[in-house]
């Protein structure tokens, strides 16, 4: 099989950091992306789920924001909300 060379660009820190989890799996990151490559195109599409992460939307957003400035206010605690936590 004839090879090709592919050349791309990502962030340095991106970079290591993804070396560094090839290199604790015993892979090269030539290996990892081709296992990419290869299942991309065997499901004819993305080989995990791309989506915005829900807990980001504005709506839950604000809704937090509220909870964290009725719980400093010691509004609408119930003791469900409450936990409590054990110093070492």
């Amino acid at each position: 099989m004839a090879q090709a060379n592919i050349n791309i660009r990502m962030d340095e820190d991106l970079k290591r950091e993804f070396d560094g989890l090839c290199d604790d799996l015993g892979l090269s990151m030539t290996a990892a992306i081709t296992v990419f490559a290869k299942t991309f195109v065997r499901r004819r599409g993305m080989p995990f789920d791309v989506a915005v992460d829900p807990f980001y939307n504005e709506d839950n957003q604000a809704r937090l924001r509220e909870a964290v400035a009725d719980a400093r206010a010691g509004r609408n605690m119930t003791e469900h909300e409450l936990i409590e936590v054990e110093d070492d």
